[in-house]
């Protein structure tokens, strides 16, 4: 490592967002795709630099900003986490939505600035609601998201049979209530959330294979999100969990989950259009959603999706690696 890597660091409904603001290296011209693998297969060390231990932790999350590709986009995004490197975050692209207007990357509206966002999974677009000259609440519209495969069925260790839907909201997620686990909301503890979601995780990417109609990179489980169940319209908030990448948990709703929730219930016909609906994280922070739009994504039929937060500031860094460290790689304490 030649020299230091600076960083902004933000929270949308209390999960983080670690912005890279300095010390990577140019990446080569190419779709974001190109540049996702070339990070992954070349910078990966990078990553684990930045998201594991000392200088982060194990559900640490980050956002690398590169050159955009697609036409009218103002900036491009690689997501990264504790296993690799996502195609959609929700919390991320409402944090970063502010942090464009802040840092001068768009020139700022009076009422609203819109934020054109590139991420792996496609353009997605964000608008910055404008308090007092200052940026405020974020909404962002998603991709074409869609009900990929319903009621499927495993039965795991000692929770015996659960049925699933497999939802796609820029990433695909296993949606499953929480109940049939035997588990509850706000009793028992995260660590069994995590095991209950991560055995559903592993039974569907072992038994369904996925596809995605506009390129393969984009088919893989990304997780699984634990719901409270109440998945038909209702003005009651609904809770949720999301386990992603390897057993990391999403303080927040999960923005690219809300959204393959959205699919889903529209799909089930348990809500329409414009039907707004709040959802509650673990750590009660919420976000609003509602569909925004019926659409298609290849053979399937598919909606988009409006989804709004707030995110904020929670400090910078430099970070430096000294070359006699034997811990200079990271490490996980789980």
């Amino acid at each position: 490592m030649s020299g230091p890597l600076t960083v902004i660091d933000m929270h949308t409904g209390g999960e983080p967002l670690r912005i890279v603001t300095g010390g990577y290296p140019d990446l080569p011209k190419g779709t974001i795709l190109e540049k996702r693998a070339y990070v992954r297969d070349t910078l990966d060390h990078l990553r684990k630099l930045l998201m594991f231990e000392p200088r982060g932790h194990n559900d640490m999350y980050g956002a690398l900003l590169v050159e955009p590709d697609l036409p009218g986009a103002d900036l491009a995004v690689l997501f990264m986490h504790n296993e690799g490197y996502s195609t959609m975050c929700g919390h991320a692209i409402i944090a970063l939505g502010r942090y464009a207007v802040d840092q001068g990357l768009v020139t700022p509206g009076d009422d609203v600035t819109i934020v054109n966002i590139e991420c792996p999974c496609g353009l997605v677009r964000a608008e910055v609601a404008m308090r007092d000259g200052r940026a405020a609440e974020v909404s962002f519209e998603s991709v074409p998201s869609f009900l990929f495969a319903r009621d499927r069925v495993f039965t795991l260790g000692n929770w015996g049979r659960i049925s699933c839907d497999i939802a796609y909201g820029g990433a695909y997620y296993a949606l499953a209530d929480i109940r049939q686990f035997g588990l509850k909301f706000g009793r028992d503890p995260v660590a069994s959330l995590v095991d209950a979601a991560d055995a559903l995780t592993r039974a569907v990417q072992a038994a369904i294979p996925l596809s995605h109609p506009d390129a393969d990179d984009l088919a893989f489980l990304y997780g699984t999100i634990l719901t409270d169940g109440r998945d038909a319209w209702s003005d009651q908030p609904t809770r949720n969990v999301c386990v992603f990448a390897d057993r990391q948990v999403d303080r927040s709703p999960t923005g690219s989950g809300v959204t393959a929730r959205l699919a889903a219930m529209h799909a089930r016909g348990q809500i329409a259009v414009g039907q707004p609906r709040t959802f509650q994280s673990i750590t009660g922070s919420r976000f609003s959603g509602h569909v925004a739009s019926l659409t298609r994504a290849g053979s399937h039929a598919a909606i988009t999706a409006q989804v709004s937060g707030r995110a904020y500031y929670c400090g910078k860094a430099e970070f430096m690696v000294e070359d006699d460290d034997p811990l200079a790689e990271g490490f996980l304490v789980r």
